[in-house]
């Protein structure tokens, strides 16, 4: 099995390689498929989605058909090399730079506990183990909320072709409880 960071380099050199066109149809289908599983779930419930960089797929097409299903929205910022909160979005403010290229609501905006966690990464398999960008920050604040007493939904938004035979899976790795590619929305066992 392929160490993380090779998996990472390996996969993300893929993910890369998508033309800006062929991200933008898979992240439409995405967003479909999203939607179609998750706006049931979306009446006040706190979604945290995030602002997509690099060659992500752009979750930001999800999540506005979440909000017209009644979801709250929020989106991660940069606290410190260590940590994350989730700021309460709302999509007439504008958002900041907050760090790694990400956007991001202001300081004045609340926190907020998600629910439902979409999350970016940069390799998955059939499990439902993930290899983020390796700074740990997800880890991190799903670790708090959990100490907190809160376990929110970790629904990861990926391309089909950032799924790998195998992640390697450390103790302390919280599994996914589904994914959403173009090919459609998978619950993981």
């Amino acid at each position: 099995m392929l160490s993380k960071p090779e998996l990472r380099r390996q996969i993300l050199a893929k993910r890369d390689a998508l033309s800006p066109e062929e991200r933008h149809t898979k992240s439409l289908a995405i967003a479909a498929h999203g939607a179609s599983a998750l706006a049931p779930l979306a009446p006040r419930r706190w979604f945290a989605a995030y602002h997509p960089i690099r060659s992500e797929a752009d979750v930001s097409l999800l999540a506005k058909l979440l909000e017209q299903a009644g979801a709250r929205l929020a989106l991660p910022a940069v606290i410190d090399r260590e940590t994350i909160a989730f700021r309460a979005y709302l999509s007439d403010v504008p958002l900041v730079s907050c760090g790694f290229g990400t956007m991001a609501p202001g300081e004045d905006a609340d926190i907020v506990i998600p629910d439902i966690l979409l999350m970016p990464l940069s390799v998955f398999d059939s499990k439902g183990n993930r290899i983020g960008y390796g700074a740990g920050h997800y880890d991190r604040a799903i670790a708090r909320m959990a100490a907190a007493g809160r376990r929110p939904l970790l629904v990861a938004v990926a391309f089909a072709l950032q799924e790998a035979p195998a992640v390697p899976a450390e103790p302390h790795d919280i599994p996914l409880d589904a994914v959403i590619t173009e090919a459609g929305f998978r619950w993981f066992e």
